[in-house]
């Protein structure tokens, strides 16, 4: 099954190369008691009056399929294939995706997208279709979770509960954890609003990387009585993350979140988060599930079998082309998302670079340092200066706002709008609203001066650079060079060093990063954008998901200013303080530029004659003209 490459959208074909139809789903046997059903034996999706998935496989694929050997049987992790036969599969490359031709169009088929009419009485608007619901959020204390929470509140005000899947962390119960969460200045305006709103947050306790997802089999059955939504939002975004965690996470969670799913007596939409990046091995992306490099099952079965010292050597080969675990890990889970979710109305979501909110709940809200946030910080601090980069590709970057607002959209319109089909929507602004790395900088870079940091320790500047011997270059001479010499007057003064430690984290990000800022993909997101147009025009303005009214400059000015309140806890107040200091910076880094340029031009003419001798003519012809001025 692993070979063949499945087309799940619902507008026109993506003419690239390695697609085809779909795979085939098998209906599960269906039982007759609510009881059994509760108890995870029947599934309220698997009737059989119901259609399964009209996922037909092409010839070739069917074919490619059966050839791979791999038939699943109940075992462990779901794979009929043992430890050992995985892994001889794997280590001989059989499991690898191989390129198959595209099926011809199929003529007279129309897209199932209708653009609102103002006149269709059959109208669900989004809020409305929330009414009375309950929902389920995985991920929902992570950066996009909070923000879906909030959202879902504040606009669909008849939302019945919003039950959160939180871990005990810390020896933190999760109603303090919850307690916490609904503090943040993120939910300010619900409690001094609508208070009343967050008492319909409800946590869940369990833990993604647990069988049954750590839930206690009575909050299972509340879960399966009164859910009718599903977000899964949890997972590891760690580039570096150890494989068997981000199996453990991004597939395995994946995997016991439908388990639950499928027994979900009301279920109308099941939304996943992956990562427009899970295709990073290909340029052109569609909205589509593309075969993954190995079968599912059998990477489940080399994590539960092999040693974490052994995977850990395994890794890179296991990885490909693809530059980390998590992209990796997030390919799989699509393609065992498709197997595993029979007829369970599914959607997927594919965002691309997510970065600050561009409107909601207010402008520039961020919580962590992932992504570009930790290197413009870095920016801003004047610890950061040059990084590998090609400055004319795209930088593919979307608000959190934007994500959450087509998530929400999304499930309306999976709920709504029933198809045998597994829609994916890629998010992203590269097609309609393209920024490159160079703009990007340009506007960091001029946000940076013109709302500075407190405590900056230099002028702001950088270079994006494709010479690598002249960007380590750079790196030693404006990074480390500078830190050691800082840490080093720290120790004499009795402080604790720290600015090395803080350049040895940068250079790890900068690592993470420079794979997706020295390449270029394209994005499909015809699906999006069909959906936009579904979307009544009140909606399109409380669920704004729509990149082309993004303006990049207004958005990294507010960006900046955001990362300044929320994560260095600096208020608007010290501003003008902060911006003397950073005269004062910007007139020591000319100082310093200059007497940089005039001791380097010493050492060279000490150590050359002819360059002094040139120099010392140089200075007697400009006197000898500057003797003739008066007379001119």
């Amino acid at each position: 099954m692993s070979h063949a490459v499945v087309k799940k959208t619902e507008t026109d074909t993506c003419n690239s190369s390695g697609s085809i139809g779909s795979l085939k789903q098998s209906p599960h046997p269906a039982q007759s008691h609510d009881a059994k059903l509760l108890n995870g034996s029947l599934t309220s999706h698997q009737q059989p009056q119901q259609q399964p998935r009209t996922n037909g496989l092409t010839h070739a694929a069917a074919s490619t399929a059966a050839s791979s050997g791999y038939v699943s049987v109940p075992g462990s992790g779901g794979s009929g294939i043992s430890p050992a036969a995985a892994m001889a599969g794997i280590l001989s490359g059989a499991g690898a995706s191989t390129a198959l031709p595209l099926p011809p169009n199929s003529n007279g088929l129309q897209s199932p997208y209708e653009r609102y009419r103002a006149d269709d009485s059959s109208y669900v608007p989004v809020g409305q279709f929330f009414a009375g619901r309950s929902v389920f959020i995985t991920g929902g204390t992570g950066f996009m979770g909070k923000v879906l929470v909030e959202k879902l509140l504040r606009s669909c005000p008849d939302i019945r509960n919003i039950y959160l899947l939180i871990r005990p962390k810390r020896g933190q119960e999760v109603s303090a954890r919850l307690t916490e969460l609904l503090n943040a200045p993120l939910f300010e305006s619900l409690r001094r609003e609508k208070p009343k709103e967050l008492s319909k947050v409800i946590p869940i306790s369990g833990d993604i990387t647990s069988e049954e997802l750590g839930i206690s089999e009575k909050d299972q059955n509340l879960l399966c009585r009164n859910v009718s939504v599903v977000f899964h939002s949890a997972a590891t975004v760690k580039f570096d993350e150890k494989l068997k965690l981000s199996v453990t996470i991004n597939m395995l969670g994946t995997k016991r979140l439908v388990e639950l799913c499928h027994r979900m007596l009301s279920l109308d939409a099941l939304i996943h988060v992956s990562t427009a990046y899970c295709n990073c091995d290909r340029t052109d992306v569609c909205e589509e599930i593309y075969a993954p490099p190995y079968n599912p099952d059998d990477i489940i079965s080399l994590i539960n079998w092999l040693p974490e010292d052994i995977l850990d050597q395994l890794t890179p080969r296991l990885i490909g082309k693809r530059p980390n675990t998590y992209t990796f890990t997030k390919a799989l889970a699509e393609h065992m998302l498709l197997k595993e979710a029979g007829n369970l109305p599914v959607a997927i979501v594919r965002p691309s670079i997510v970065t600050a909110s561009l409107n909601e709940p207010f402008a520039g809200w961020v919580d962590n340092f992932n992504g570009p946030t930790g290197l413009v910080s870095a920016l801003a601090k004047g610890m950061f200066r040059t990084m590998m980069c090609e400055k004319n590709y795209v930088a593919d970057m979307v608000p959190v706002d934007i994500v959450i607002n087509l998530m929400i959209a999304a499930a309306w319109r999976t709920a709504t709008h029933k198809s045998n089909n597994l829609l994916i929507y890629n998010c992203c602004t590269g097609q309609r609203n393209p920024l490159i790395w160079s703009e990007f900088v340009k506007y960091a870079m001029c946000s940076v001066r013109k709302h500075p940091l407190e405590g900056c320790l230099w002028y702001p500047t950088g270079e994006l650079r494709m010479n690598r011997p002249m960007n380590t270059l750079n790196c030693i001479v404006k990074h480390f060079l500078p830190a050691y010499i800082v840490d080093g007057v720290a120790r004499l003064m009795g402080k604790k060093p720290f600015v090395v430690n803080v350049q040895n984290k940068i250079a790890k990000a900068v690592e993470c990063l420079e794979y997706f800022a020295t390449r270029q993909w394209r994005f499909k997101d015809d699906n999006v954008h069909a959906l936009l147009h579904t979307l009544s025009p009140k909606d399109r303005e409380i669920f704004v998901f729509d990149v082309r009214h993004i303006h990049w400059d207004k958005y990294v000015e507010r960006y900046v200013l955001g990362f300044r309140e929320f994560l260095f806890k600096q208020r608007p107040e010290s501003l003008p303080d902060s911006r003397k200091r950073m005269v004062r910076l910007y007139y020591l880094h000319q100082l310093t530029k200059l007497v940089a340029v005039l001791l380097t031009w010493r050492f060279l003419m000490s150590r050359s004659k002819r360059l002094n001798d040139m120099w010392s003519g140089f200075l007697d012809n400009a006197l000898k003209m500057a003797r003739l001025i008066p007379f001119l």
